[in-house]
């Protein structure tokens, strides 16, 4: 049976003393649950307190992006293998943002993917179509072409090592991010399982176990619904993640 993960994704927030108030807050809320994992994603600036906080407790840590580069004259970006120095246990490749406000193309997201992977770090990598998309049937095709990107674009051995740091699939249906939207638990189950059965076409038995995780305006209202789902593994989770209470209520519900 597949634990559930449930990860925080910060965003451009937090500040030194916001950081210590929430997590020490999520600490006291989450520290007797040994069943589901946890983790936050922190802007780059705050890798350094969110290790020195988290390191022996049960709520992992990670960054939001990573550079498609390993090093050189990139100004400004931040490699996997610097991560790494942070002792992060996960990253967010290719979200919805990242993909709009920098063009990310799937080819980059799949590059730094790769990066990721290198570094041993577990990928979160983000699928998920438009409103535009979905109203036209395109939903499926867009993120059949996002999964590709990482199962047919990469070499053969960076997949397989893939599998070895426990990938993680996040699908967030971009018409459903930080407006209030959500998918209905059958719309979410439904995409969950189409990717499951891409996967299976590629790793049958990976397919049983690779982590595909839900991300799309979760609340505690809509959380048991969702993480009730067969396929829906866990939530990625954006504005409540920076509210203790809110966080830690979905926690509970996943476990």
């Amino acid at each position: 049976m597949r634990r559930k993960l449930v990860v925080g994704n910060w965003k451009l927030n937090g500040s030194l003393s916001e950081n210590k108030v929430l997590i020490a807050s999520l600490l006291k809320n989450l520290n007797t649950i040994q069943t589901t994992d946890f983790a936050i994603c922190v802007p780059y600036t705050y890798l350094f307190q969110a290790q020195a906080l988290l390191t022996g407790t049960n709520i992992f840590w990670g960054a939001q992006n990573v550079s498609q580069f390993r090093d050189g004259a990139h100004t400004s970006s931040i490699s996997a293998h610097m991560i790494a120095d942070f002792d992060c246990s996960f990253a967010i490749i290719g979200h919805s943002e990242r993909r709009a406000l920098s063009n990310e193309s799937n080819q980059k997201a799949a590059k730094r993917f790769a990066r990721v992977v290198n570094a041993g770090i577990t990928p979160i990598y983000c699928v998920g179509e438009t409103a535009e998309e979905r109203a036209e049937g395109l939903a499926e095709n867009v993120v059949k072409n996002q999964i590709l990107a990482i199962t047919y674009g990469l070499d053969e051995s960076t997949f397989e090592y893939a599998k070895q740091v426990d990938m993680v699939i996040a699908y967030e249906p971009v018409w459903a991010i930080g407006n209030g939207r959500t998918a209905s638990p059958q719309q979410a189950q439904d995409m969950h399982a189409f990717i499951r059965d891409l996967i299976a076409k590629i790793d049958a038995d990976f397919s049983k176990r690779v982590r595909i995780i839900y991300g799309g305006s979760v609340t505690p209202d809509n959380a048991l619904a969702l993480l009730s789902m067969p396929d829906i593994d866990g939530g990625l989770i954006g504005r409540c993640s920076l509210i203790a209470e809110e966080f830690s209520q979905i926690c509970h519900l996943a476990s």
